[in-house]
């Protein structure tokens, strides 16, 4: 039986109270204690696909080969319910993929037979064949295999990852032109997860470049790094800022990027963006802990870029708002000691001119 400490600490879990079973674990609970129904902490969080929570239980001590009552593994339980986020989490943790539990099913098997063929199961096929899932293997009862499942249940998108092939050399060619499906496929196949190209462009960072975003998310889901830099000093985080991509942007925040990583011209990402006019990303980029103060080799801030090298209009000013909105500060100067203000004075852009003047710069 479970001690006071990990009945509490299960039953927070069931409600993803996060906090409370911090100091839960804290003050001694364990996060592999199970109840009589077999569930932990643990194996909580990959059913119910509570991320941050599962987090927490690896990283205090979580079990990766604890089993539930149906012999199952926590990778099993997230896969049933299209969990894609946690089954990455858990595969980089190093559950095994190809267990079988006491209905005679594998992860992938659970995922066909169990799942609805929606855009988070097809996600969670493609990082199960990435990670090594026998595609063929047939089920202990019938001898179905995932492959037959999805084709009998008509998961045709499910189906078109299952039957899809390459080579371990066809991964940065895959993730250049945006197939998920040959990417799991050439993972597979022993390709390398940061493997470079002749300028040392990793998968992700050529994804990223061409905005290929489920390929992004297989390989952020797998542990990919969005911080390596080629012979450019492009990283896969940097290029949002130069391609403008909202999207690719949410696709690597839960890869942790470094917000501070400086491109070529040493600035971060929000300045060439600010640059660019591109107005949503900056919106997005600036609720995050970057520093919009940054910068740059030029002695410029993403305030300084949109002024100096933008074009005046409406997603120029827009940005600048957003900016001084968001903490920029209006009166810190370029290297010459010229301000914003004084730019946007000289370039005649009088609306951006008196967004400075109303949030104070001088």
């Amino acid at each position: 039986m479970p001690s006071t400490l990990d009945s509490q600490l299960i039953a927070a879990a069931w409600k993803n109270e996060v906090a409370e079973a911090k100091r839960l674990i804290t003050a001694g609970a364990n996060v592999n204690a199970v109840d009589d129904t077999v569930q932990s902490a643990f194996l909580i969080a990959a059913s119910e696909g509570y991320v941050e929570l599962l987090d927490l239980t690896l990283a205090h001590g979580a079990d990766v080969r604890s089993l539930d009552s149906y012999h199952g593994t926590a990778l099993i339980r997230a896969a049933e319910r299209g969990h894609a986020a946690v089954v990455g989490r858990l595969l980089q943790a190093g559950v095994a993929v190809n267990h079988v539990n006491n209905l005679g099913w594998t992860a992938l098997h659970e995922a066909v037979l169990l799942g609805r063929g929606t855009p988070e199961y097809v996600d969670t096929v493609r990082l199960l064949i990435a990670a090594g899932a026998d595609r063929n293997r047939p089920a202990v009862d019938d001898g179905t295999t995932p492959m037959q499942a999805a084709h009998d249940r008509g998961q045709k998108a499910v189906s078109a990852a299952l039957d899809a092939r390459a080579d371990r050399g066809d991964l940065l060619s895959a993730a250049t032109a945006g197939d998920a499906n040959k990417a799991a496929a050439a993972l597979a196949a022993g390709a390398k997860l940061e493997s470079r190209d002749d300028h040392r462009r990793t998968p992700l960072l050529l994804a990223s470049l061409n905005d290929r975003v489920d390929v992004a998310r297989l390989l952020v889901r797998l542990g990919a790094d969005p911080d390596i830099q080629d012979d450019r000093k492009d990283s896969a985080w940097l290029v949002t800022g130069v391609t403008g991509s909202v999207a690719m942007l949410e696709t690597l925040l839960p890869a942790d990027p470094d917000l501070a990583l400086r491109n070529r011209f040493g600035g971060i990402s929000v300045i060439p963006a600010s640059e660019r006019g591109h107005v949503d990303y900056v919106r997005r980029v600036v609720k995050t802990d970057i520093n919009l103060n940054y910068v740059n080799d030029l002695g410029w801030t993403a305030l300084l870029e949109a002024i100096i090298l933008g074009k005046g209009t409406k997603p120029w000013q827009d940005i600048v708002q957003i900016l001084v909105d968001a903490g920029a500060d209006p009166g810190l100067a370029d290297k010459d000691g010229v301000t914003p203000l004084q730019h946007a004075q000289s370039s005649g852009y009088d609306e951006i001119a008196k967004i400075l003047r109303t949030a104070g710069a001088r």
